[in-house]
């Protein structure tokens, strides 16, 4: 969970970033060499129109896309144009900066006007004061208009033609929520990457293309599948009422993404690359700390209590339990590799209360359910590190 990966940019396969002509802008665009396109102006042109597009209710967007910048001036553009590439006139797009120090402000204003036009509409917000990540995500919810909400880190990109599939999935089954899969974007692939299935991430692990509800297959799906990030979930607007990012806190996307599930009264798994996430260093997985440690542990605290009462079957509470065991194990690592020999048990030992806390499954039914399954050297493994806390 902690480990570095250098940058990438193979983004998908060429085909993949390939744009259809029907859904191109008009305006003077060009390709860059990952297929996207780039702009020196964007205005006049009717970006990405589509008369399909579901119809905003008196000049309420239907779609919403949220961009957190903060010190992203190198990828801001690429970024930007990967969205605004794919409007029409019922999106708007949201950036709010959270006082960058390296122009990320400044080429927002200048991007604004670069994209002006009827079709193109930007919305630009600024931070007097640095709050995080949290914190501007969470504002970003709380202005935003449109009926459904997709947040997009400021150095990823969505895929050319996401957006319409997205449409065309709300057309036609108008989901609560819509889960959509991503590929890792790395500067100097390899084929162990490629093995990896790094070109094609799936974010769920149940069933797709159809209308679901059941909590068993929401839990299990979601940690099975282990990618909890908040960029490959597009719910309605109504799905976040009352719903936030708890501010001040590393993970936080760890934190809410099976509590917003849950909220859905219907959901929608697209097993299609929408997403394409950037591994850069300085991210927060390539710089583990003790900090981001502690978060991680407890990133799920509270989500026993959110699901009592529900009736998760034993894959489902499998897929959780072994879903914390491997984040315990991680945290536990760190722990070792920041803190003296003789100082570190009684971290790992934290650790370990927050996984117990968390874990849905006690102790001596989650080895058994590993040995059911084979995965004895898991089950040994979880030992070890459970073990090193006991030391402290």
């Amino acid at each position: 969970m902690f480990t570095a990966a250098p940058l990438s940019r193979s983004l998908v396969s060429p085909a993949a970033l390939r744009v259809s002509s029907e859904a191109r802008p008009s305006g003077p665009l060009q390709r860059d060499a990952l297929g996207a396109y780039s702009s020196s102006a964007v205005g006049g042109g009717d970006v990405g129109a589509n008369p399909a597009a579901p119809q905003p209710r008196t000049g309420q967007p239907w779609l919403s896309i949220l961009i957190p910048v903060y010190n992203v001036s190198r990828y801001l553009r690429e970024c930007l144009v990967s969205a605004a590439s794919q409007c029409d006139e019922g999106i708007e797009i949201l950036m709010l900066d959270d006082c960058s120090t390296d122009g990320s402000g400044d080429l927002m204003r200048t991007l604004e006007q670069e994209f002006a036009s009827p079709s193109v509409r930007i919305v630009n917000i600024f931070h007097t004061e640095n709050q995080g990540i949290s914190v501007v995500r969470n504002a970003l919810l709380d202005a935003a208009r449109g009926d459904y909400i997709w947040f997009l880190d400021s150095d990823d990109c969505l895929v050319p033609g996401s957006v319409q599939q997205l449409r065309e999935v709300i057309q036609r089954q108008a989901p609560s929520l819509v889960l959509c899969d991503f590929s890792v974007w790395r500067e100097r692939p390899r084929l162990k990457h490629r093995l990896r299935g790094e070109r094609h991430r799936r974010t769920f692990a149940g069933p797709a293309r159809r209308m679901f509800s059941d909590p068993a297959l929401v839990i299990r799906g979601l940690f099975q599948a282990g990618h909890l990030h908040c960029w490959s979930k597009i719910a309605k607007r109504s799905v976040w009422a009352g719903l936030r990012f708890p501010a001040g806190r590393y993970f936080e996307d760890v934190s809410l993404a099976a509590p917003l599930a849950l909220r859905a009264d219907t959901i929608w798994y697209e097993p299609q690359v929408w997403v394409a996430y950037r591994q850069r260093e300085g991210s927060i997985l390539a710089t583990p700390s003790l900090v981001k440690a502690e978060h991680l542990a407890e990133s799920l605290l509270t989500l026993p209590a959110l699901v009592a009462g529900q009736q998760l079957d034993e894959a489902a509470r499998f897929a959780w339990s072994h879903f914390t065991a491997c984040n315990f194990i991680g945290t536990a690592r760190t722990a070792r590799a920041a803190l003296p020999d003789d100082q570190y048990g009684s971290k790992v030992a934290c650790f370990k209360a927050s996984f117990e806390r968390s874990c849905p499954m006690r102790l001596p039914e989650l080895y058994a359910a590993y040995v059911r399954r084979g995965w004895l050297i898991r089950a040994l493994r979880l030992r070890y590190w459970l073990q090193q806390a006991s030391t402290a």
